[in-house]
């Protein structure tokens, strides 16, 4: 047996049932593995996508999947999507194929630092020195993604300890449980909570899963206690019956405005908020000198176990049951965000996954949606665009009995407009919702906001691309995935309807006014 299948034998045994691949010439022996195998293999066209899907995968399911990248060019353009990841504390594991060990030293063309490359995105970076320590490395790496909340580990795999002899598989531990918050959090988050000051929750993880928000919700409901959910969840359980925390905002003069009304801030699986950007005479921390900070459970914990402790602590005993809000009525007329907004919530079918990645078209939806049936809702973690197709891609192939949607600014899209063709390969079930705004909207918004409120040829080359306009009706069709046009709420409600009702992917250009 070769390293390649000691490796590939190893991740099955594990329980890792599929890998995301753009393999090259060093990754053959993988490939061959994976193939001897029968370890079910999916292809992007570009890295981001493979990377991106994998998360999606993880996020899903709780378990890795693999991302097959060819070299250090490979790894770098799948980068943005592990960053991504790596926010999102997805378990994944990303095997990067290298040049043979003794051939590196000659420097070939496609030689790099594919370690370095790696550190930046990954909790745990390793290089195989010989075929017969691959699969133990396989083993590690697995471990590395799976402890505590998940993680993503990178195992750098040179062609030789591929093709070479390896004694077989390894076997890999279990996942590592999440540690328990200690006793003395709980009682000093009780202690804040009882005094009756005006206090938050600030929950992000696990905390907004349906367990954690279930707790947070009594935990509410005993003390007054606001509840706020971090800006960009990896994973957000919502909708009719569950509590609906308030979203933390995006720009910091909102996000420092909302906290100022709070004495105390209590942290559920967040950290501290900081702002995404520094602005000149803005602070970087968000909550105010004067509000109180408390730890309950770091990110790293057992969240939930954690706000249920509390929940007690605070004798919450009885459910928050969430008033029922009403889906948004139908509207009519020329598609702008709120309409197009108030249309997707009035169409959502119930368990849909929603990878919202609609950037400045998304408020409405987000609003409008609270009413809907239960969802899940799958946010750009680490702001690098880009995420939501893949991540939509990896979704579908995870929850295949779901319906997913891809809510995608137009932008975004084109950073990866490839894995459509995965989706039509695959038969996934994708609705993907294009909000075409035909510019990079959210850096007019930032234009405005550094005083640059005319700008002028330059500036509104840099931020526009309607001059041509892309079209996505034929980008779409071009990948193989059938797609239409709608310009008012009454082609965007029948362009849902149907895609809703017909399996596999679907496109709706959504174009605003």
């Amino acid at each position: 047996m070769n390293g390649a299948l000691a490796l590939v034998r190893t991740f099955q045994a594990a329980g890792v049932e599929l890998c995301f691949a753009n393999p090259g010439t060093t990754e053959m022996h993988l490939v061959g593995a994976l193939d001897t195998a029968g370890m079910r293999s999916v292809l992007g066209l570009f890295e981001g996508v493979c990377t991106g899907a994998a998360d999606g995968w993880g996020r899903m399911t709780g378990r890795p999947a693999l991302a097959l990248l060819h070299l250090g060019p490979g790894l770098a353009n799948g980068s943005a999507n592990l960053h991504n990841a790596r926010r999102a504390r997805t378990p994944l594991v990303c095997v990067v194929g290298d040049h043979a060990t003794w051939h590196l030293a000659s420097d070939p063309l496609l030689a790099s630092d594919v370690e370095g490359l790696a550190r930046s995105t990954s909790a745990w970076v390793h290089t195989s020195k010989c075929s017969a320590d691959l699969p133990r490395d396989g083993a590690a790496a697995l471990a590395a993604a799976t402890r505590a909340t998940g993680a993503v580990a990178t195992l750098v795999v040179p062609a030789d300890c591929a093709w070479g002899e390896a004694p077989g598989p390894a076997s890999v531990a279990g996942p590592a449980a999440a540690p328990q918050a200690p006793a003395g959090r709980i009682d000093a988050a009780a202690r804040a909570l009882r005094d009756g000051s005006p206090s938050a929750l600030l929950l992000g993880g696990h905390a907004l899963r349906e367990r954690g928000l279930r707790a947070a919700g009594r935990i509410a409901r005993a003390t007054g206690a606001a509840l706020v959910a971090e800006t960009f969840p990896a994973r957000l359980e919502r909708g009719a019956g569950l509590p609906a925390p308030v979203k933390l905002p995006y720009f910091p003069e909102d996000a420092t405005r909302l906290l100022a009304g709070y004495q105390r801030l209590i942290l559920a699986g967040a950290p501290d908020p900081v702002a995404f950007f520094g602005y000149p005479d803005l602070p970087s921390r968000l909550a105010p000198d004067s509000c109180e900070v408390v730890t309950l459970a770091a990110p790293g914990e057992d969240v939930p176990a954690a706000l249920e402790a509390l929940a007690g602590a605070v004798g919450a005993t009885r459910d928050s049951v969430a008033a029922s809000a009403a889906r948004p009525a139908r509207p009519s007329g020329r598609l702008d965000p709120e309409r197009l907004g108030a249309v997707l919530a009035s169409c959502q079918p119930e368990n849909a996954i929603v990878v919202d990645e609609a950037l400045t078209s998304a408020l409405p939806w987000v609003l409008g949606s609270a009413g809907c049936p239960p969802h899940t809702v799958l946010a750009l973690t680490g702001g690098a665009i880009g995420q939501g197709l893949p991540c939509a891609t990896g979704a579908a192939l995870a929850c295949p009995d779901r319906p997913v949607i891809a809510f995608q600014a137009d932008g975004s899209a084109l950073y990866t407009l490839q894995s459509l063709w995965t989706q039509a390969r695959e038969g996934s079930n994708v609705t993907t919702v294009i909000c075409a705004n035909r510019g990079y909207r959210i850096l007019r918004v930032e234009l405005a906001r550094a005083g640059i409120t005319e700008p002028g040829p330059a500036a509104l080359a840099l931020t526009d691309f309607s001059q041509p306009a892309p079209d996505w009706v034929a980008l779409g069709r071009g990948f193989g995935v059938p797609s239409v046009r709608a310009e008012t709420s009454d082609d965007l409600c029948r362009a849902l309807e149907r895609a809703f009702a017909e399996p596999g992917p679907h496109l709706v250009e959504a174009v605003l006014d």
